[in-house]
């Protein structure tokens, strides 16, 4: 992952689930794993072209239908990573 954009939309979303607060037990778990997930990208997108995983799309486009109403924040950096992704024809 070479775009800087792209990286700091990462950062940007790993950022705000850290401060995402009073979500219930399904919720901690989408922004638990998401967040680990996102670590992970970020930490292999310093020594190659890491791609997200199928799996970490998924999750994403989970999180966003979830916190959709409740944590507009989170879902504007998730929504925006999306399209970024997609408009680099991830």
């Amino acid at each position: 992952m070479v775009d800087p954009e792209l990286r700091e939309l990462l950062e940007n979303l790993h950022r705000e689930i850290g401060q995402t607060e009073s979500v219930d037990e399904r919720g901690q778990e989408l922004l638990r794993d998401l967040s680990k997930d996102i670590a992970d990208l970020l930490e292999r997108s310093e020594n190659e072209n890491a791609q997200p995983h199928p799996r970490t799309l998924r999750q994403l486009e989970d999180t966003l239908e979830y916190f959709e109403v409740s944590h507009p924040d989170l879902t504007m950096i998730i929504s925006k990573l999306l399209d970024t992704l997609s408009n680099s024809g991830i």
